[in-house]
């Protein structure tokens, strides 16, 4: 048994003990969550190694570590042990993402070797909510994608992509990653668009979804229809599949400079219950 504290990497037995740290709170939690649940803490299914961070023997904090590093629960010293072991394995994400204090704290302790990051966004507020606001109509066209629509739903993606995280997803391998997740949310049916003419003018995605919670991701209004509203109805209509045959509670981030977003966001019914950070490689 281990008697001092330490950081490894997880074996795949020790899925039982890695969901229960993650069920200390589903909602901030549920986009790590998912994949374990689905994947498992196979590091190839799982697309990343899952490191825990043991006191005494108990697996108290975890740290996702694949194409985004993500601080589970973690406490101080986890984050040290955390921060240890990624100067040493180097860096191969593209992102740290987690909990605005915790991710704080470890970027601090990684910056001077992994610095400087093409872009920090501090603060993302954590939004939250069990129902749907009485206040705004589901668009009733915003629908599911179909599973031979990728051609229509594909270029919406890539420009949100774009202009939400300041690079294309098409750099580097084609592409071939990004369109397979894509084409993954579309084959599970979270993925929710309004197609007007053969074009999307709105679209979202369920991208997270576990038992306890789901995380709404990827928003966005083509630029011409902007300012009509359609943010605020999209969202209530993918708001209502997310709760209605998902999971009861919905979540997402946003950036905290985007008062629009946040504002229609609190008219659909979300409220601000925290804050995410975000380091961009």
């Amino acid at each position: 048994m281990l008697t001092t504290s330490t950081t490894r990497v997880l074996e795949p037995q020790e899925l039982d003990s890695a969901l229960a740290v993650l069920n200390r709170d589903p909602v901030s939690n549920a986009f790590v969550a998912a994949r374990v649940q689905v994947a498992g803490l196979d590091p190839w299914r799982l697309g990343g190694e899952m490191w825990g961070w043991y006191s005494g023997g108990r697996l108290e904090s975890l740290c996702y570590a694949g194409a985004n590093l993500v601080p589970i629960c973690a406490t101080p010293e986890a984050v040290r042990g955390f921060a240890e072991r990624a100067r040493r394995s180097g860096r191969r994400c593209s992102s740290i993402v987690g909990p605005a204090d915790t991710t704080a704290e470890l970027w601090s302790l990684l910056e001077p070797s992994w610095g400087p990051a093409r872009e920090v966004r501090a603060r993302q507020p954590l939004m939250v909510t069990t129902s749907m606001s009485a206040d705004v109509p589901p668009d009733p066209r915003v629908r599911r994608v179909r599973k031979d629509e990728m051609d229509v739903i594909m270029p919406a993606c890539v420009a949100m992509f774009t202009e939400e995280v300041g690079v294309s997803p098409l750099a580097g391998d084609g592409g071939l990653l990004y369109q397979a997740r894509v084409a993954e949310l579309v084959a599970a049916g979270r993925s929710f668009a309004r197609v007007e003419n053969g074009r999307v003018v709105f679209k979202a995605e369920i991208g997270a979804a576990t038992p306890h919670a789901c995380q709404i991701q990827g928003v966005w209004v083509a630029p011409e229809y902007r300012g009509r509203g359609l943010s605020e109805t999209g969202m209530a209509a993918v708001l209502g599949y997310a709760l209605n045959e998902i999971a009861p509670v919905a979540s997402l981030y946003v950036n905290d400079y985007n008062t629009a977003a946040r504002a229609a966001y609190r008219r659909v019914g979300f409220q601000e219950v925290g804050a995410f950070m975000s380091v961009l490689f």
